[in-house]
């Protein structure tokens, strides 16, 4: 008979944030048009950026000058409005929920506030931020939900930035759309050219995230530690060698 024992651990008495529930076809829809959008991105770094190949390389190709170049067009305008990047995305995600609560404190006040982009952002607030969650830690992006909610508080219901977040394995895939080595996450900025199909598909099929712990702990309610009471199997006791 296997011995047990009771172990205490203590965890937050606030709900838990869950990720948007999104069937398998409709994260596959949403990754193919994902991929479309961003294709004309990696068709011009295929044919206008090359790889590195070091700094012996480069300085032997500024010195043979630049009469063998031929003009580069811009940028896929497309560009502008995507972010790659946990690190970028985080960091963006942080100061626009740092706009999020100043603009409920002046609402808080009594002040006006004309729902425009505020002016510590230059650029339009994410529509939706794309995570590919399968072979990656959840250490590396259980924080999406909450900023994302957090984030898109000043948001109409229907504005709402969304968080699609892919199980299966897509990072390849991705990758190979934007012609670069890695891709973890890719965020949508609102407006971008091309990408109303895609938005209007994943704003119907993904709900909104909502963080009922920021409206359990805006009520000033106590409450209680949560202690919980797992019962744990007691190993057998190791017999010392003579």
């Amino acid at each position: 008979m296997d011995r047990k024992k009771i172990v205490h651990r203590l965890d937050t008495p606030f709900s838990a944030v869950e990720w948007p529930q999104i069937s398998q076809e409709d994260q596959d829809a949403i990754l193919e048009l994902l991929c479309h959008l961003l294709s004309p991105l990696g068709q011009y770094r295929r044919t206008f950026v090359n790889p590195s190949k070091g700094k012996r390389k480069r300085k032997l190709v500024e010195q043979q000058g630049d009469a063998q170049t031929s003009p580069v067009p811009l940028v896929p305008e497309v560009a502008a409005y995507i972010d790659v990047g946990l690190s970028t995305i985080s960091r963006n995600l942080q100061d626009l929920s740092a706009v999020a609560v100043s603009e409920k404190a002046e609402e808080a006040k009594g002040g006006e506030h004309d729902g425009r982009v505020s002016s510590g952002s230059k650029k339009a607030p994410y529509s939706i931020v794309f995570v590919a969650r399968s072979g990656q830690s959840s250490a590396f992006n259980c924080h999406f939900p909450q900023m994302v909610a957090v984030a898109s508080k000043s948001q109409s219901p229907e504005q709402k930035m969304r968080l699609v977040g892919f199980s299966k394995s897509c990072e390849d895939k991705l990758a190979t759309a934007l012609c670069i080595p890695r891709v973890s996450s890719i965020a949508l900025r609102a407006d971008a050219p091309q990408g109303k199909g895609l938005v209007d598909f994943v704003r119907k099929h993904v709900a909104p995230i909502e963080v009922a712990w920021l409206q359990e702990a805006d009520s000033g309610k106590f409450l209680e530690t949560n202690i919980e009471a797992v019962p744990t199997k007691i190993g057998s006791k190791k017999t010392k060698s003579s």
